[in-house]
């Protein structure tokens, strides 16, 4: 299954002036500071990218639900002046790089290429622009139609970064990306959800998220001693505690061969059963409000 976040495979962050002289040199020895950081391998990122919901799934429940599109939900590309340090820089990345997926589900050419734009602008500023064809992606960007090849091409480029950003001893920029395109997707789907409580499929996309926390969780808890990273860990144990109640319930059962087009395939027929209430989506929805309100800012 195709995965979504890895728009988020695209940005960092221009530097703005105003700040004191010493909290400029704050921030230049904490982006400076070689921490002690574990090797996460590609199997394991990649897992955790599959869990993902993709784009594909998430345009077709946004577009079912006949919400229409929505700027002010999204991060103004315009605030990326905001953003300091390399930790602010690589959640926003991920940020962004949602928003832009989500500008081209809903054909919104225009924002699509502010978004494309702030993602290179965000690319360039952590070093790891080099990875990006920005010409072949801003045509695909602007296109609906493409979703699978920009997909395809944002995939591939974040493994790079993933492995790039590894051997540097960065990969904590990697998991905060993927952090923050991952808070930004599931801040879309709780605000479309809360204008349309009766989609039952996107409540329940809401729900199986809490797997997909669970990983973000102990991904983050490899880097808490970074004071940055450790703070927002903590954010993330308090939206957990929104998610504790949703129950999800597995039942394995046999799966069976049948005939598709002239072919056999495997049918699963097992069954995952989400148990979430209105009152579970509206506690995850001002949760993940909270935390994005302070990565944004």
């Amino acid at each position: 299954m195709k995965r979504i976040l890895l728009w988020l495979s695209l940005i960092a962050v221009v530097a703005c002036s105003g700040k004191k002289s010493s909290e400029d040199a704050l921030i230049a020895s904490l982006d400076s500071l070689k921490l002690n950081q574990p090797l996460i391998s590609k199997e394991v990122m990649a897992d955790i990218i599959q869990q993902i919901p993709s784009p594909l799934e998430i345009s077709f429940l946004l577009k079912s639900s006949g919400v229409k599109y929505d700027f002010d939900m999204l991060n103004n590309p315009n605030n990326i002046s905001k953003y300091n340090s390399s930790f602010e820089k690589a959640l926003n990345l991920g940020i962004y790089g949602t928003d832009l997926g989500y500008a081209n589900i809903y054909e919104q050419n225009q924002d699509a290429l502010f978004y494309l734009n702030a993602i290179k602008s965000l690319a360039d500023d952590l070093s790891i622009g080099q990875f990006f064809d920005f010409g072949t992606i801003r045509r695909l960007a602007v296109n609906s139609r493409n979703l699978d090849s920009l997909l395809l091409i944002t995939t591939q480029n974040f493994n790079n970064i993933n492995t790039f950003l590894q051997e540097n001893q960065r990969s904590n920029l990697s998991v905060l990306i993927l952090t923050g395109g991952w808070l930004e997707a599931l801040h879309i789907t709780c605000q479309v959800a809360v204008k349309d409580p009766d989609n039952e499929q996107l409540i329940e996309k809401i729900g199986e998220q809490k797997i997909i926390l669970d990983n973000i969780k102990l991904l983050l808890g490899f880097y808490v001693n970074d004071p940055f990273i450790a703070d927002l860990h903590k954010q993330i144990l308090e939206l957990e505690k929104a998610f504790s109640e949703i129950e999800i319930i597995y039942k394995y059962a046999e799966p069976t061969f049948q005939e598709v087009n002239g072919m056999l395939v495997i049918k699963d027929n097992s069954t995952t059963t989400i148990n979430i209430t209105p009152q579970n989506v509206e506690d995850i929805r001002k949760g993940v409000a909270s935390i994005r309100s302070k990565v944004i800012s």
